[in-house]
């Protein structure tokens, strides 16, 4: 029987960056596209040569574990999961070493912020020691980038270089043999308090392992997609509603309602007097009436009442009515205008 695959996914830390969003639950649980950002994430390995042979390790922060649990009881209850809780966000390579007791054998490792599309099935027959999932990008000064040969094989990883010379950048998605080659690894790079700005990044980690020996190879996506800040959340909404995830025909069939296509709208969503779309995703239980709305994702329970709004982002049971308005509204919010 072939090993397990271990899926290591950090969750903690940069939730800044999507607040007021994550006041009140994890990025991973923000709505996009009629799911959640985990949904996603998650559906990134069905392209697995054996994705039922998975165990999934999420790394999270405090306080997260109980909500991103009852969403995978919920909605995967198939999956093997475990939880580790990063107290201090410490970086990259902290998170998975405190994960080091669930990550043994074959590993991949995705942050839980950006999505990619790639087809995983060439795994099988992996000869290298590892992988690392790249795009070419125009201007990679604030990401790690991987310097490769012609053949795709790596010499070693630059964090946020300081020139546009390479422009291979990595997306966060790697692919290890012997996941205790990584943790011995990271192991010495705690040891040796090799840092960036006080945490401990991966690439350090990789580095080290390269200079050893590892055998690594890039791996080329053309989709590359942020869940990270609010605007790049929009940006995979729409993508993601132009490439299947929309309901556009099945919505255009309530009465009383005008759908620009692409839009997700939960069956379960009361829409009245309204115009939808393009690019909106309104999720379960919703409420609007007299509303115009484009390019904006409404999490459950959000009611909108006469006014427009676009360009938005609303949490769970947010209340809004009034004139036209570009809104960003955590969980339980209310707003007149």
């Amino acid at each position: 029987m072939p090993e397990t695959l271990k899926i290591a996914i950090p969750m903690a830390g940069l939730g800044t960056r999507m607040r007021p969003q994550t006041w009140s639950k994890p990025k991973p649980l923000i709505a996009l596209a009629g799911k959640t950002v985990l949904d996603y994430v998650l559906e990134q390995f069905d392209s697995l040569p054996d994705p039922r042979n998975t165990e999934f390790i999420f790394i999270v922060g405090p306080n997260q574990t109980e909500q991103v649990a009852e969403h995978m009881k919920h909605f995967h209850p198939d999956k093997v999961v475990h939880f580790v809780v990063q107290e201090k966000m410490r970086g990259q390579s902290d998170a998975l070493y405190l994960a080091r007791e669930y990550l043994h054998g074959p590993m991949l490792m995705a942050f839980s912020d950006t999505l990619i599309e790639s087809d995983l099935s060439f795994l099988k027959d992996e000869k290298m020691d590892a992988v690392a999932w790249v795009r070419a990008v125009e201007d990679p000064r604030r990401f790690g980038v991987a310097v490769a040969d012609a053949s795709g094989r790596v010499s070693r990883l630059v964090e946020k270089p300081q020139d546009k010379l390479n422009n291979l950048a990595v997306v966060g998605f790697y692919y290890f043999r012997e996941a205790e080659q990584l943790m011995a690894a990271i192991e010495e790079q705690i040891e040796k308090n090799i840092t960036l700005k006080g945490e401990f990044f991966l690439a350090d980690a990789l580095n080290i392992m390269l200079s050893r020996g590892l055998t690594m190879h890039t791996q080329p996506v053309e989709v590359w997609m942020d869940a990270g800040l609010p605007e790049a959340l929009l940006e995979t909404n729409r993508y993601l509603l132009q490439h299947g995830k929309d309901n556009s025909a099945e919505a255009a069939k309530r009465p009383g309602v005008a759908v620009i296509p692409p839009v997700f709208v939960h069956p379960s969503a009361r829409v009245e007097a309204s115009v939808i779309g393009p690019y909106v995703s309104l999720g379960e239980e919703c409420d609007l009436c007299n509303v115009v709305v484009s390019n904006s994702i409404l999490d459950e329970g959000a009611q909108v009442k006469s006014m427009v709004i676009e360009n938005s982002l609303l949490g769970r049971s947010v209340q809004v009515q009034g004139q036209v308005a570009r809104l960003n509204l955590g969980d339980q919010s209310w707003a007149v205008s």
